[in-house]
C-alpha cells in the first residue's frame, strides 16, 4: 500500500536557528493531534539537515535535502553528496524540482546519475515532474511528463522505483496567477500512475505514491488529496510556517 505524504520544501528559506524553531513547534502541533493519517517530510537547506534530524523524536517526521550533486565524490567544490545527505540522518531527497531544472539547467542525464547515487547510498528521491505553461498551452503535458519519468527513472529495476516517490509539478500554476484544479491535478497523476503501469506493472503503479506539487494550501488540501490518485503534496511556501502546514497534514 502507497502511503500518504506531506512533505514541506524551505527552498532557501529560514536560518539555522529558525529552522530549530520551526521543527520544535511542529513536532509539538503533531503531538497534540492522535490522528495524523500522512508521513510528514521537511526539505530543509543542506547546512540544517544534521541539526533538524538530531531532533527529530516523531516517528511520522522526517528529513529530505533539497537536492543532492550527480558525483559520488572528488573536486566539485561547493557540492554536496548523496553520501553525505545520508550521514546526515536525512532519509529523503528532492530532486528534479522545476527551479532546479529552469535556473541551473539539470538534465534528465544528470537527474538519472543523481537518482541512482540516492538510491546507492539509501535516500528515498521525491522525484519532480511537471510541465511549464507553453507546454501547457500545446497540450505537450502528457509527452512531457512521460518523457521525463522515462529518461531518468526507467532504466531502474521495480525493486529500485519502488523506493521513488513522485511529485507532479505542474509548473504553469505556479505563480502564474493561473490554477489547475483537482480535477486537472487527477488527471494528470492518473496519467502518470498508467504510465508507470505499462512498464512496471499495476501492482508497482499501486504502490507508488505521487504528490501534488502546484501550490496547495489548506484551503485546497483536502479537495486535492480526496482524488484517487494524489497521494498527498509537496508543499512549497505554505510548508513555512506550522499554522499554515498543519491543516495541510490534517486534510488527510
Amino acid at each position: 500500500m502507497r502511503k500518504n505524504i506531506v512533505a514541506g520544501n524551505w527552498k532557501m528559506n529560514k536560518n539555522l536557528q529558525e529552522g530549530l524553531a520551526f521543527t520544535d513547534a511542529l513536532q509539538l502541533a503533531l503531538s497534540n493531534h492522535d490522528k495524523i493519517n500522512c508521513e510528514v517530510i521537511i526539505g530543509a537547506p543542506f547546512i540544517h539537515l544534521a541539526h533538524i534530524s538530531g531532533k527529530i523524536n516523531d516517528k511520522k517526521l522526517h528529513v529530505a535535502a533539497q537536492n543532492c550533486a550527480d558525483k559520488a565524490s572528488g573536486a566539485y567544490t561547493g557540492e554536496v553528496s548523496a553520501e553525505m545527505v545520508a550521514s546526515t540522518g536525512a532519509k529523503y531527497v528532492i530532486l528534479g524540482h522545476s527551479e532546479r531544472r529552469s535556473y541551473y539547467g539539470e538534465t534528465d542525464a544528470i537527474l538519472k546519475e543523481k537518482v541512482l547515487l540516492a538510491l546507492a547510498n539509501g535516500l528515498k528521491p521525491i522525484f519532480c515532474i511537471g510541465e511549464v505553461l507553453e507546454e501547457r498551452e500545446a497540450g505537450k503535458q502528457e509527452e512531457v511528463v512521460r518523457t521525463q519519468i522515462e529518461n531518468a527513472l526507467f532504466d531502474l529495476s521495480a525493486e529500485d522505483f519502488g523506493k521513488i516517490i513522485l511529485a507532479y509539478e505542474p509548473v504553469w500554476a505556479i505563480g502564474t496567477g493561473k490554477t489547475a484544479t483537482p480535477q486537472q491535478a487527477q488527471e494528470m497523476h492518473a496519467f502518470i500512475r498508467k504510465t508507470i503501469a505499462g512498464k512496471y506493472g499495476e501492482t508497482v503503479a499501486d504502490d507508488t505514491s505521487i504528490l501534488y506539487g502546484g501550490s496547495a494550501n489548506a484551503s485546497n488540501a483536502k479537495e486535492l488529496f480526496s482524488n484517487p490518485d494524489v497521494d498527498g503534496g509537496l508543499i512549497g511556501g505554505a510548508s513555512l510556517e506550522v499554522e499554515k502546514f498543519m491543516p495541510i497534514i490534517q486534510a488527510f
